[in-house]
Parts: structure tokens; sequence; C-alpha cells
């Protein structure tokens, strides 16, 4: 007579197998899929030797408006490399978030030089057809003085008159399908001049009230509206 003991390693076996595939396997052994999110996962790209923690406000705040963790995506990135460099960075964070989410598209929001990275996704690499808004808060999309103050590759890209920006900025400034949605303050101390945010196109320019360049990812009211823009 077999002793039950003995079937013991057997049904370990099983037990184990199944708790590890009990979240992506149905009944009959067919995988589930995946459900998508309630909102498009929002990934938030920081500017200038920036910092993941450059959005913990505004992370907080649509957090607090329905988001989950899982639908909020920031990252901190070298930002004296290229643009370009960046935006291949951006690409398979993109991918990762798409596949962990079951979403198909994105939403993008990016401060300050974060605008030109993720422009360059768009428009070089592919990406306009996986991003279903776009926001720029004080980007310099067509340069900025105060980059002359600085000689790594990313600021020389930020120079008016740029290689680079007049590349980005060719032919069409808001190719593919994204909305398209920039912000600009007067008050802006490091974007000058003012006019350098605004892209023509189809992008829906909006001036602020007088707030300082970090204050345009901390104000309760264009957090209100970058929401209502992705949502």
């Amino acid at each position: 007579m077999r002793h039950p003991w003995k079937r013991l390693p057997v049904v370990l076996a099983a037990i184990a197998l199944a708790g590890c595939s009990g979240d992506l396997l149905g009944p009959a052994g067919a995988r589930r899929a995946i459900i998508p999110p309630a909102h498009n996962p929002i990934i938030f790209v920081h500017g200038w030797h920036g910092t993941a923690s450059t959005w913990t406000t505004m992370i907080g705040r649509f957090k607090a408006d329905g988001w989950t963790d899982a639908e909020l995506s920031n990252f901190t990135y070298s930002s004296d490399q290229s643009n370009a460099t960046t935006a291949k960075l951006l690409a398979a964070r993109v991918d990762s978030v798409l596949a962990a989410t079951g979403a198909t598209q994105v939403d993008i929001v990016s401060h300050s030089m974060g605008a030109l990275s993720t422009r360059y996704y768009a428009k070089n690499l592919g990406g306009s057809g996986k991003i279903d808004a776009w926001v720029s808060l004080g980007g310099p999309n067509h340069g900025t003085q105060t980059a002359y103050a600085c000689f790594t590759t990313a600021c020389q890209e930020m120079y008016p008159g740029s290689t680079f920006l007049k590349n980005l900025n060719s032919v069409d400034e808001t190719p593919g399908t994204p909305r398209y949605a920039t912000f600009w303050s007067p008050c802006d101390e490091v974007i000058n001049p003012d006019s350098s945010v605004p892209l023509s196109g189809g992008a829906v320019n909006t001036q602020t009230s007088c707030l300082t360049h970090s204050n345009l990812h901390e104000d309760a009211t264009v957090y209100a509206k970058v929401r209502d823009w992705v949502k």
C-alpha cells in the first residue's frame, strides 16, 4: 500500500505552482487578461537638474483625486545628457508602464527641459501613437537665454536657435495625434523669453498667473487645469 506521506512533495509542488500562477491563470490554465486602469497612466518628466521629487505635490493631488499608484510614474535621469538620450529612456519607461497596466496610451506631464525629451520621443521615436495627452509646464520649446550659463550637451540644446531645437520644431511642432497643452508664466525667471513655451499647430497654450518657474508644478490652479486636460 502506498503511504499518504509519500505524496506530500507532489501536493506541495502543486500548491506552490498554483500560488505562483494564480494571478495569471484562469480556468483550465487560460491566461487572464490584465484589466486596463481607470485612467491613462501618467508619466512625469522633470527638467534640468530636477529629480523625481519634483512631482511630489502634484502626484499627491492626483492620488487625492482618484489616481492610483500604478497610474502615476516618475523617475530621475541625468539632465546633463542629450535630450535625445533621455527620450530613449522615456521610450523604455512608456513601454514598461503600458505592459504593466494594460493601458494602450499614457499621458505625459513635463516640467521645463522635460518638454524637449518628451517631444523628441513623440516626434522621432514613434511615441506619438502611445501618448494621449501631453503637457509642458514652462518648457523651453524654443530655447531660453538662461541656458547660455551652462555648457553641457543638454544646455546647448536649449540655446535659442540650436540645431536640436531647429530639428525638433521643423515641419510640425505638435506631431501626431496627442493632445498638446503648454502652460507659461509671465513671471518665469528661467524661461526667457516667455514666448518660448507656446507651441504652434494644434497645441492649447495657457498663460498662468504670476508664478515662478518651480511654482508651475506646485500651484493648485495649474494642477486643476492639468488634471482636467489629461482625464
